[in-house]
C-alpha cells in the first residue's frame, strides 16, 4: 500500500478545509446555536419531555447527526469533483495510487472533518442544555460509521454531478428532507398511523434510533437493526465505489 501517497492526498484535502475553517466551523455552529434558540428555549420549554428526556437534550443526538451527515456529503463530494471541474483528474488517476489507497486518502479527509464538526456541535449543544452520553464507545462507532457511510455516499454524488448546481441537488432536495423526517426532532413512535409505518422506510431513522440509544438508552427500533442498517449503507456505498473505480465511469470521461 502506497502509504506516501495516500497521507499526500489526506494532508492536501485537510490544508485546503484548513484555509477556509473559519467558514467550515461557523456554520454549525450557528446552526446549532439558532436551533437551540427556537427548538430547545421558545418551543422546547413548552414540550413534554420524550420517553423521559427534556426535549432540548433529546434533539442533541439528532442535530449532531444531520451536522455529520451534511459536512460528510459536502466534503466528500467537493473533493473528487473539484479536480473533475478543473481537469485534473487525470494527474490523480496516473499517480501511482489504485483506486481503493485513492478512496483511503479522499474519504479519510471527510470523515475527519465531519467527526470535527460533530464534536464541536456536541461541544455547543452543552452550552445550551445539559445531556449525558450513557454509552460514550457507541456513541463514537455510530458517529464514525455515518460519517464514513455519507463520505462515501458524497464520493459518489461527486463522480456522479456535472455541474455546482448538480452537486447541491441530493443534499438540498433528498439528504434534508430525510434528514428532517428521520426522527432528529421527534420519536417516530409519535406518528400517527400510516405515517409511523412509512417513516420506517427513511434510512436515516435507523441510524438517527441507534445513535441516540447511545445518548439516552431510548430508541424507536433495537440496536441491532441499527447497527445492521448502518453497515449495509456502508457496505453498499463500499461496492459502488469498487465498480466505479474497476470501470473507471464517471473517473476517465
Amino acid at each position: 500500500m502506497n502509504r506516501h501517497g495516500i497521507a499526500a492526498i489526506y494532508r492536501f484535502e485537510m490544508a485546503r478545509w484548513l484555509r477556509t475553517i473559519g467558514q467550515s466551523l461557523a456554520t454549525p455552529v450557528l446552526t446549532t446555536g439558532l436551533y437551540f434558540v427556537v427548538f430547545g428555549a421558545a418551543i422546547g420549554s413548552r414540550m413534554q419531555p420524550i420517553d423521559g428526556v427534556p426535549y432540548g437534550a433529546f434533539i442533541v443526538p439528532g442535530l449532531t447527526l444531520l451536522s455529520v451527515m451534511t459536512d460528510s456529503v459536502a466534503n466528500a463530494s467537493f473533493a473528487i469533483y473539484l479536480p473533475k471541474f478543473s481537469k485534473t483528474i487525470g494527474e490523480v488517476l496516473t499517480a501511482p495510487l489504485d483506486g481503493f489507497e485513492l478512496l483511503i486518502g479522499y474519504v479519510g479527509a471527510a470523515v475527519t472533518k465531519a467527526i470535527i464538526v460533530g464534536t464541536i456541535t456536541l461541544l455547543v449543544a452543552r452550552l445550551f442544555v445539559p445531556y449525558h452520553i450513557a454509552h460514550p464507545l457507541v456513541m463514537a462507532g455510530f458517529l464514525l460509521l455515518i460519517a464514513l457511510s455519507f463520505s462515501l455516499f458524497g464520493f459518489i454524488i461527486g463522480l456522479v454531478a456535472n455541474s455546482f448546481e448538480q452537486l447541491q441537488v441530493v443534499p438540498m432536495l433528498v439528504l434534508s428532507p430525510l434528514g428532517f423526517l428521520g426522527g432528529a426532532f421527534y420519536s417516530v413512535a409519535m406518528l400517527p398511523p400510516p405515517w409511523n409505518t412509512i417513516a420506517l422506510f427513511n434510512p436515516v431513522v435507523y441510524l438517527m434510533s441507534g445513535f441516540r440509544w447511545a445518548f439516552y438508552e431510548t430508541n424507536d427500533l433495537g440496536v441491532g437493526v441499527s447497527l445492521a442498517a448502518t453497515l449495509a449503507f456502508t457496505a453498499l456505498c463500499l461496492v459502488a465505489m469498487v465498480a466505479i473505480f474497476r470501470t473507471g465511469w464517471r473517473l476517465k470521461a
